[in-house]
């Protein structure tokens, strides 16, 4: 059974930081495209930043560029998004995807296949 589980997420203060998880079981990582995802209230899901299989094309939304970091270890089978310097339009749910693809760059890769339950994440003083 294909499984994709995020965790990590959590309540932080404004400029604080959290790294975020997605486990995937039943399939390994080696040709997989992984995608972060959020989504906050009342607004469309945005990616937010994607890795290649490989890990050598990475891509991220403009306002997380400087702040996020994906990376993924394909021997944990693990996709990890280190997130500093978060500010309060960053809360939302936060989900990781995953799709069996050949494409190279990330930032083309349109759709995805398996998605986790989603990690709340939460920024307040």
């Amino acid at each position: 059974q294909l499984q994709v589980v995020e965790s990590g997420g959590g309540l932080v203060q404004p400029g604080g930081s959290l790294r975020l998880s997605c486990a995937v079981s039943g399939f390994t990582l080696d040709y997989y495209v992984i995608g972060w995802f959020r989504q906050a209230p009342g607004k469309e899901r945005e990616r937010i930043s994607c890795i290649s299989s490989s890990g050598s094309s990475t891509n991220y939304l403009d306002s997380v560029k400087g702040r996020f970091t994906i990376s993924r270890d394909n021997a944990k089978n693990t996709v990890y998004l280190q997130m500093n310097s978060l500010n309060p339009e960053d809360p939302a749910i936060y989900y990781c995807a995953a799709v069996r693809t050949v494409q190279a760059m990330c930032v083309l890769v349109r759709r995805y296949d398996y998605w986790g339950q989603g990690a709340q994440v939460t920024v307040s003083s």
